[in-house]
């Protein structure tokens, strides 16, 4: 199966003994290594204190740094850690100069709910309005037609690079050229992305990007890494501070120069020595390895999907990610979501609110999401297949 060793990869990954994961784009698995970072951090901690536990292990942490910027081509002062991808997110957005009547935020169809949401609530109390970039015919964000919408009242590009209802993988270097190109702001969503495909901020051109650690990357949830331009740090403001993100001086507090303005002094250590260990990991294997044996794994799956009777698949693009869509009939996504989880095999299932402008585009209710991993096995999609046949046949 490729370059990767995936028996050796799935025995050193505990929960490949106990689950048919089909939900790594909704949280994957953690190895046994990373899983054994957090446990270890915990126990130190309640050894030795946890400020003191925390010294002990500063080294590791700028290591989680520095691997977490080499996975994105950026450097370390470029990096901070938060919470989620949509904490991050959210902070960098609520750190943009404020909006005002007649502002326009351009998003991609595909745009993650969450962050609409944080985009809506805002225009709506500014006065600014959000718009939809058209799609090409292969259901992608179309570049050329994001280039005629570009005025003086545009003040953000906002695009999901890989959408979450879905294998499409829009093309954010081509709207990195056109953003580059008005001196846009431009804020891409690589939260499928991360740990995925190839990722390399510079020919993205992107000024901000937000990815959790929990899905393909395969750290612990309850992180995330974001990255800020340094050459756009200053633009930002942000909504509140406190003695890491803008350190006490005699002049008064102020703000860092680089991405930790969005970090705060106190972090869950523990979860971030397990990211740290998950990008390691994914550096050793090498992210363009772990894109060839998810591609050719998504693509068998489609494949096999669309050949059984009433399935229908709902990916878009020309190239496509390890999420794999689909729709059994007219039966309730959520419902069979449950009748698979009743054989032991996981997966997702995606309504209106994850992706709401490209769902009521295409008239989509919702979707069964099976998204694959480069630890997804043959006996894995024996076991899928079968059971989305027999749920096809007896609906």
């Amino acid at each position: 199966m490729g370059q990767l060793d995936i028996e050796a990869l799935r025995a050193a990954t505990p929960g490949c003994a106990t689950s048919i994961h089909f939900n790594h784009a909704g949280a994957s698995l953690m190895s046994a290594a990373t899983l054994a970072a957090v446990t270890e951090q915990l126990r130190r901690e309640a050894l030795y204190g946890p400020h003191e536990a925390s010294v002990a292990v500063q080294g590791r942490l700028d290591q989680a740094r520095a691997d977490a910027a080499r996975l994105l081509n950026a450097t370390p002062a470029e990096i901070a850690f938060t919470s989620s991808g949509s904490a991050g997110w959210g902070l960098a957005f609520a750190a943009l100069p404020p909006l005002r009547a007649g502002d326009r935020i351009l998003v991609g169809r595909h745009e993650w709910g969450g962050n609409l949401a944080t985009m809506q609530r805002t225009a709506a109390r500014s006065g600014a309005r959000i718009e939809v970039i058209p799609c090409r015919e292969d259901g992608s964000v179309d570049p050329e037609a994001l280039a005629g919408m570009i005025d003086e009242r545009v003040r953000l590009v906002a695009l999901t690079w890989l959408p979450a209802n879905g294998g499409l993988i829009n093309d954010a270097a081509a709207v990195g050229r056109v953003m580059r190109a008005a001196g846009i702001p431009y804020f891409v969503d690589a939260g499928q992305a991360l740990g995925q495909i190839p990722i390399d901020v510079g020919a993205i051109g992107c000024d901000v990007l937000k990815g959790a650690g929990r899905k393909h990357l395969r750290g612990p949830r309850g992180t995330a890494i974001l990255y800020v331009r340094a050459s756009f740090r200053q633009q930002l403001d942000t909504v509140f501070s406190d003695v890491l993100s803008a350190p006490w001086t005699e002049q008064g507090p102020a703000l860092r120069g680089d991405a930790r303005i969005f970090e705060t002094s106190e972090h869950a250590v523990a979860l971030l020595l397990g990211l740290g260990v998950a990008l390691h990991e994914a550096l050793a294997l090498g992210v363009p390895a772990i894109r060839e044996q998810i591609d050719q794994t998504a693509n068998r799956l489609r494949a096999e999907l669309a050949a059984i009777a009433g399935v229908a698949i709902h990916d878009l693009g020309q190239q496509r990610s390890g999420l794999v869509s689909f729709t059994i009939g007219d039966l309730d996504v959520n419902a069979v979501k449950n009748q698979l989880a009743s054989t032991g095999i996981s997966v997702g299932a995606n309504g209106p609110a994850y992706t709401p402008f490209d769902m009521e585009a295409r008239g989509l209710a919702g979707i069964v999401r099976a998204s694959v991993s480069y630890l997804t096995s043959e006996q894995d999609m024996e076991r899928l297949l079968a059971a989305v046949h027999d749920i096809a046949r007896t609906r």
